[in-house]
């Protein structure tokens, strides 16, 4: 018997390249509670070849699953945000509609502003909230946390912190 993940992510570019960057992707099948969708427009916009030989082996060990936008619905709410948004952001957000679950993503700007107006600022997590998950789970501890938190800034993904113990008291 396999038990339902209570929280569905369908998640962007950014967050699966950050998680990249620092050999985290892992980190999708172990949060407790969690599962990890990246729709077909978002693995389009993974070009890098050494990232999508990383997501591809992230789907074949069930670290992530790649979803289609099918019904017609999500079909006719993506073809509506393409207008405003990038292909990937759209899937994600038009996903996330349809199916009542969360948006793993760092944009800013006009995403954050559709998708707060359309599913709300609590179904909307980053990397920096990832992390706390994981730290939270004891899956990381702060020390490793501060340390990727690093290699992403050299990767110029700014979190505009010091570190993640001011958040985990």
């Amino acid at each position: 018997m396999t038990t339902t993940p209570q929280i569905i992510v369908v998640t962007d570019a950014n967050v699966l390249i950050n998680l990249m960057h620092v050999v985290r992707l892992d980190l999708c099948a172990r949060l407790p509670g969690h599962e990890f969708v990246v729709p077909d427009q978002v693995r389009e916009e993974i070009t890098d070849a050494n990232q999508r030989i990383a997501l591809d082996d992230a789907v074949v060990r069930s670290v992530v699953r790649i979803e289609a936008i099918t019904d017609l619905s999500a079909v006719t709410l993506f073809t509506e945000l393409i207008a405003r948004i990038d292909r990937g952001e759209a899937a994600c957000l038009a996903l996330a509609i349809e199916r009542g679950w969360c948006v793993a993503s760092d944009e800013r700007r006009r995403f954050r502003r559709e998708a707060e107006q359309r599913i709300g600022a609590e179904r909307i997590i980053g990397t920096k909230d990832l992390y706390l998950l994981a730290i939270r789970a004891g899956l990381l501890s702060v020390e490793e946390a501060d340390e990727d938190k690093a290699v992403l800034e050299r990767h110029r993904f700014k979190m505009g912190f010091e570190s993640f113990r001011d958040f985990v008291r």
